[in-house]
């Protein structure tokens, strides 16, 4: 069985906090200790110049991060660990896959809509007002980290889903348009770690001003757990461990027998002081050996730029050959290129598993698909959808007549595809 890549990138835009730790990296470094999986972990530095305009911030959050990894026991031997910036190939194919992919789609992404909708509401007239064309188009940067290694599996939460939907489609239309390079990748959402709750109980988020810094001092760590809001009730009074902030904290470190011990002192009436003391004793021996190791990384970037200039390489090897395919495909070739002697397509077919031709043949259909679709729409919005039917089926195959060659193999496909979605109206 071949492996399965899993990719995960986080924006170094910050500094890592708890919710980074349990929602990305943990799982992540647990990941990559399964042989079946090729693990790929990378500092998502362009992603974070989309935002974040303060030059100093960007370069600090870089090297907390890479620090991050390591210190929480990371092995670059079993895992590809790289820098965003490190791998050039990236850029070059992110403009590739935008000139496959649609304004329509980059209009729907969610972080778009959400700024234009702050504009409406705000009263301004214009809804692009400060709008970036990085903002707009990050979800194709994003793609092309994924597809650059031809991922499989991709963790995210569940507001980064429909990123993964996204890529799904610009693989699918290149596949389409050109030849069957990329793999369609799976979101992974686990539903276990999706709320971390910050400092205020909602989702920690530098957003929120919520979060508690993975390796903040133990002075600073009591601190922050002395900030976390609590109700009225008493010492003595039976308090609801479910609706505790203080209680979700210490069980997303704890294990079952830790766990129901707390939940017990809870239901006991434990004071909201001894849970806060609870919470920080426990967080804090937890954190104490991987800060340690945080804080000597920190002073010694000169080892980690050269962890990340390795896995650069590792990621590079997959990354240029790829590349090459990608740029052949689409016509980019030096003006002696030559195509090599052709192979019968159904020996080519019987090298690849079912289930890479199933992802493959998945991708040119939604492909299609999305080229008929407004064809589809005009048939379900009329009132004899019969008849509406009819005639767009005869528009297309007037003009898969007219047309030559290529042209007219792709415009069959979108016909077929066509017949078959509107069969129940023919």
């Amino acid at each position: 069985m071949s492996k399965k890549t899993v990719l995960t990138g986080i924006t170094t835009s910050g500094t890592p906090h708890i919710g980074n730790y349990l929602g990305a990296i943990k799982p992540a470094i647990e990941a990559s200790e399964n042989p079946n999986f090729n693990s790929y972990f990378f500092l998502a530095d362009y992603h974070a110049l989309i935002k974040c305009h303060d030059p100093e911030r960007v370069a600090r959050s870089t090297r907390e991060i890479a620090a991050t990894w390591l210190a929480l026991g990371l092995d670059t031997d079993k895992a590809t660990f790289y820098r965003q910036t490190d791998i050039r190939e990236i850029p070059e194919l992110t403009w590739i896959l935008t000139c496959q992919t649609s304004k329509g789609l980059m209009n729907r992404a969610h972080a778009y809509k959400a700024a234009t909708d702050a504009n409406r509401d705000a009263g301004s007239e214009d809804l692009d007002d400060g709008v970036t064309m990085g903002l707009f188009s990050y979800p194709v940067l994003m793609a092309a980290d994924i597809l650059m290694f031809n991922a499989d599996i991709i963790p995210v939460g569940k507001d980064q889903i429909q990123h993964i939907e996204m890529a799904r489609d610009v693989a699918g239309r290149f596949n389409h348009v050109y030849e069957p390079l990329f793999t369609l990748p799976q979101a992974q959402v686990d539903e276990e770690t999706q709320l971390i709750p910050g400092l205020d109980g909602r989702k920690m988020s530098k957003s929120y001003d919520n979060t508690i810094p993975l390796f903040c001092s133990s002075d600073e760590l009591r601190s922050l757990i002395n900030k976390i809001k609590t109700d009225l009730r008493a010492p003595g009074e039976p308090k609801d461990p479910d609706s505790s902030t203080l209680f979700q904290l210490y069980s997303l470190f704890a294990n079952e027998s830790e766990r129901a011990n707390l939940r017990r002192q809870y239901e006991e009436g434990i004071a909201w002081g001894d849970a806060k003391r609870e919470l920080f004793e426990f967080l804090d021996a937890k954190l104490t050996a991987p800060r340690t190791r945080y804080n000597e990384l920190m002073n010694d970037m000169g080892y980690v730029e050269e962890v990340l200039h390795k896995g650069a390489e590792k990621a590079r090897a997959y990354a240029a050959p790829l590349l090459e395919k990608v740029r052949i495909a689409a016509g980019i070739r030096p003006l002696t290129y030559v195509p090599s002697a052709s192979v019968d397509q159904d020996d080519k077919k019987k090298e690849k598993s079912e289930e890479e031709l199933a992802r493959i043949e998945e991708g040119k259909r939604r492909a299609i698909l999305k080229q008929v679709q407004h064809l589809i729409d005009r048939v379900v919005g009329a009132d004899d959808k019969g008849a509406a039917a009819v005639a767009v089926v005869e528009e297309k195959t007037a003009e898969v007549e007219q047309l030559k060659k290529k042209a007219r193999q792709k415009a069959q496909n979108e016909l077929d595809l066509l017949k078959e979605e509107l069969a129940g109206y023919l």
